[in-house]
């Protein structure tokens, strides 16, 4: 358990996870509370289903967003966090987006969306998973 929590007093590792939960945290509420125009737990579990992905599947992505994006926020469990959302992106990126390019769609003229807001949360993700949360983590306090 020591080596999940471990990080050190980075202050790079802080800002690559503040960022990355909060940016995350309003997509995983439109999933998991239909806040922000979302379609709430069991609309995006219909959805997700309708797409071919297991419920189960499902679910742990709405987990990942919501809870892992708290879970970043306050530095607690940073790395199962940033795991989660690793997969996630990658599961979008492969799965979603890959076939619209890289570019987000600005300007209306594509089918769908880039694949470019899901590389730099990959990123970050990375850079978490790899070092954990940094200053000011939970992880940080129970370790240290």
């Amino acid at each position: 358990m020591g080596s999940l929590l471990h990080t050190n007093d980075d202050f790079g590792l802080f800002i690559a996870r503040i960022t990355l939960g909060i940016v995350i945290l309003p997509h995983g509420l439109q999933k998991l509370l239909g806040m922000f125009g979302g379609a709430g737990f069991s609309g995006t579990v219909d959805f997700f289903v309708g797409s071919g992905i297991p419920s189960a599947v499902a679910i742990l992505i709405i987990i990942g967003e919501s809870f892992g994006a708290i879970g970043l926020i306050i530095g607690l469990l940073s790395r199962l966090a940033a795991f989660g959302l690793t997969l996630i992106m990658l599961g979008a990126i492969f799965m979603v987006h890959l076939q619209n390019g890289f570019f987000m769609n600005w300007f209306g003229n594509q089918s769908g969306e880039g694949f470019e807001y899901h590389l730099l949360a990959l990123g970050l993700s990375l850079v978490v998973l790899i070092n954990g949360g940094g200053k000011w983590s939970v992880d940080r306090a129970i370790v240290n």
